[in-house]
């Protein structure tokens, strides 16, 4: 619902949606339940493999309790070799990100409105609006499909994009059964009665 309510007015953006780029693994910012290694070159016995805790800090031997939520695996890293240098002649630290569990909810498909079965499902390479629709069971008696939207957060606000699903499930017309990314909101309102 919040979701929607940020879009922007009208019938939506001419246009279909920007194709989704992964992002560089340098931008990648560790979260909460993410699993983390640490591994301090010469000192083995200082190394931890844990995850990131629902506060964001981890808590490592010697250096404490550092802040990992939010932050670069090379962040992290510096400020661990920071803490350690106390202890350590001059440390050098690996942070290494080994299972991202923070980003299952953010990189998940949502499905809402006039269908069977609103879902939240995991995106998959390759899904479009229709997979998405199918995978919520289909559409109810009362829904109005060619007035459906795609949301989709970018840099500038959340956008919307329109769905003919009536012309792409009864005319075989596949213009708008748009290519899905991660985070993205397909809502088929009811019609009026």
């Amino acid at each position: 619902m919040t979701l929607v309510a940020c879009a922007t007015s009208g019938a939506g953006t001419a246009g279909p949606p920007p194709a989704e780029t992964a992002p560089a693994v340098e931008t990648y910012q560790i979260g909460v339940d993410d699993i983390v290694q640490v591994s301090v070159w010469r000192n083995p016995e200082l190394g931890i493999t844990v995850p990131v805790r629902p506060d964001g800090m981890i808590s490592v031997p010697l250096a404490g309790d550092v802040m990992a939520g939010g932050r670069t695996p090379p962040e992290v890293a510096r400020d661990i070799e920071t803490k350690l240098s106390a202890f350590v002649r001059e440390p050098q630290v690996a942070v290494i990100l080994t299972e991202l569990r923070s980003h299952e909810y953010l990189s998940r498909v949502r499905v809402t409105g006039a269908v069977r079965q609103p879902i939240s499902i995991p995106y998959r390479q390759g899904m479009t609006v229709l997979d998405a629709v199918l995978a919520a069971g289909g559409l109810t008696d009362f829904a109005s499909p060619d007035r459906s939207d795609l949301y989709r957060r970018s840099d500038n606000g959340t956008r919307s994009y329109p769905v003919r699903l009536d012309r792409i499930l009864n005319r075989g017309d596949l213009t708008t059964n748009y290519p899905v990314a991660p985070g993205d909101v397909i809502t088929i309102p009811e019609r009026a009665l």
